[in-house]
């Protein structure tokens, strides 16, 4: 048994056991809570008990998100939820903190934690995974103080591992990538609002009908720094007049392209 299959089986015998009573599990929609959902549903059909899919629904997030998580829950066959919250000023971010991340999880999983002890449910558990634990998430430490459970980083899932995983499962978005927060598009200090991250948003959304895959534009007050696979900045660049030209009708003076191309977290790197 090589290790993958180990983990696999690890991570299916403890879905197993939390399943022997009803659980919650926070839900955005991504590949890895995908995972644990499909996983969960299909644990609670031999106990009979009920996996509630929560969604919180927020300005911080592209607006497809929710419509995906309501998409993918019903193909699981989940109970789902959304709550609404509006973290930028429940959360006191609108300077984007440094802990940013940190404050954002502690007020979305004591909402989660409200909602569940109402369903009369003691269990939460979301999608953190192996991963996530090596570099910049300062949520994970709201996590441990809300006592959530993490199943997939408990079991050592990395997210390639996450991803091949959900592909055998058939689960829709299993190659789907990520989707963080729109505040990790601006540097930390800066004062944060919704019209300027919905300009984020439909700007990269514009950017991935060139078929871009990882697709980041970072916001340096006027500036907009594009990130993206380094395989892709040829088609960037062949298409530069109309990029320039549809990103300054979204209010930046000066488009660049980063040639380091797309990284994750890219924002954190000056981070002590």
């Amino acid at each position: 048994m090589n290790n993958y299959e180990e983990k696999r089986k690890k991570l299916l015998e403890r879905i197993d056991n939390l399943t022997k009573e009803n659980i919650v599990l926070a839900f955005s929609g991504g590949v890895d809570s995908s995972l644990l959902l499909k996983i969960c549903c299909d644990a609670s059909k031999k106990s009979g008990k009920k996996v509630y899919a929560i969604t919180v629904e927020t300005e911080l997030h592209p607006m497809k998100d929710v419509e995906i998580a309501t998409m993918v829950a019903k193909e699981a066959g989940a109970k789902h939820l959304i709550i609404r919250i509006d973290e930028l000023h429940e959360a006191g971010i609108q300077y984007n903190p440094v802990d940013r991340c940190y404050l954002c999880k502690k007020l979305l999983f004591s909402k989660l934690k409200e909602k569940a002890k109402k369903l009369c449910i003691q269990t939460i558990v979301e999608g953190t995974n192996e991963d996530d634990l090596h570099v910049y998430r300062p949520g994970i430490r709201a996590l441990k103080e809300l006592e959530i459970l993490s199943p997939l980083a408990e079991c050592g899932f990395t997210k390639r591992e996450v991803r091949k995983l959900a592909e055998e499962y058939g689960i829709s978005v299993a190659n789907r990538p990520a989707t963080p927060c729109m505040a990790t598009r601006f540097p930390y200090g800066t004062e944060l609002d919704y019209e300027k991250m919905r300009s984020v948003e439909e700007g990269e959304e514009w950017l991935r009908t060139f078929g871009f895959y990882n697709v980041r534009i970072r916001v340096h007050g006027d500036l907009a720094r594009i990130e993206i696979d380094e395989k892709d900045m040829e088609i960037l660049l062949r298409n530069r007049i109309k990029i320039i030209e549809k990103l300054k009708t979204l209010g930046y003076s000066y488009i660049t392209i980063d040639l380091e191309g797309f990284r994750s977290g890219s924002m954190d790197i000056n981070l002590k």
